[in-house]
């Protein structure tokens, strides 16, 4: 009973805030929402872990660069946040992106090939799924349900609508489905950068974290290649999206190798913008 209420709570309060937005339109909207989530998420989220995340990241790290990157990171959270209620404008337009990396997007539509796209959480991580479906690839994403089930519905109605309407819930079940839509030639995006129990302790800078094989599982049995994606918020809160040469599973033995590249591919990226990525997740529990 305590959780259902707290999560009533939460949902109404997030259903506010989405109402004043709405009314307040974007860019004024993230200004607002950016400075409320740097004051108050820290009441809701373990300082400990992100401190514990940046230490294990870089332990030259300085203090006040911790602060800087936790204080970005929560701006970005913000912006993030809010921005979910203008993903049809995001769908509709073009100009808020800078796509790098296109003809890797159209190779991959003249060969009529499948592949699997991996990223991180990153700026507004929605786009990834949202651009490569604008582009014309069949696409079917990988997702994790939130664990509040009065906002999920919503959460999973407006990717399905504006970001990817093939949407598959993580877990055994999201297995075969993806297995289901590679066999009808669909590509399939994924997430790799948060912990799952299911998955297999790999290095992930310098220590022992799990981490989902799925990618791996999936690219070296059906032959697949695997396109890393980064995506980065600019200062003028529009996107470059940047799409990699493809890693082809051919070139690795095991699930274990061709993992542990993708978690380096993920590190790098980190190192590029630490203040882009979400270090609340505990990913080295």
């Amino acid at each position: 009973m305590i959780k259902i209420l707290k999560y009533l709570f939460e949902a109404c309060f997030v259903y506010l805030f989405y109402i004043i937005g709405k009314l307040l339109g974007l860019n004024l909207s993230r200004k607002i929402f950016s400075y409320i989530f740097v004051y108050l998420a820290p009441f809701f989220k373990s300082k400990k872990v992100l401190y514990k995340n940046l230490e294990i990241f870089n332990k030259n790290l300085p203090h006040n660069e911790k602060k800087l990157i936790i204080k970005s990171m929560w701006k970005n959270y913000g912006m993030t946040f809010i921005e979910y209620i203008f993903l049809n404008y995001f769908r509709k337009n073009n100009e808020h992106v800078e796509i790098i990396g296109e003809n890797i997007l159209k190779d991959i539509i003249i060969k009529k090939e499948k592949v699997i796209f991996i990223s991180g959480h990153f700026a507004n991580f929605e786009l990834m799924s949202m651009e490569i479906t604008k582009k014309g690839i069949d696409l079917a994403a990988i997702y994790r349900p939130l664990n509040n089930y009065f906002l999920n519905p919503f959460m999973e109605h407006v990717r399905r609508k504006y970001v990817c309407q093939n949407q598959i819930k993580k877990g055994v079940q999201g297995v075969k489905r993806a297995v289901e839509y590679l066999n009808k030639n669909f590509s399939i995006a994924l997430m790799i950068d948060q912990r799952v129990s299911e998955g297999e302790k790999i290095e992930f800078f310098g220590k022992k974290a799990f981490t989902t094989t799925l990618p791996a599982q999936l690219a070296l049995k059906y032959n697949l290649q695997i396109i890393p994606v980064f995506i980065e918020r600019k200062d003028d809160n529009n996107f470059k999206i940047e799409f990699f040469k493809g890693i082809k599973a051919s070139d690795f033995e095991n699930k274990f190798k061709l993992t542990k590249k993708l978690n380096e591919i993920l590190e790098n990226m980190i190192i590029k913008k630490p203040t882009h990525w979400i270090w609340s997740h505990d990913r080295w529990k």
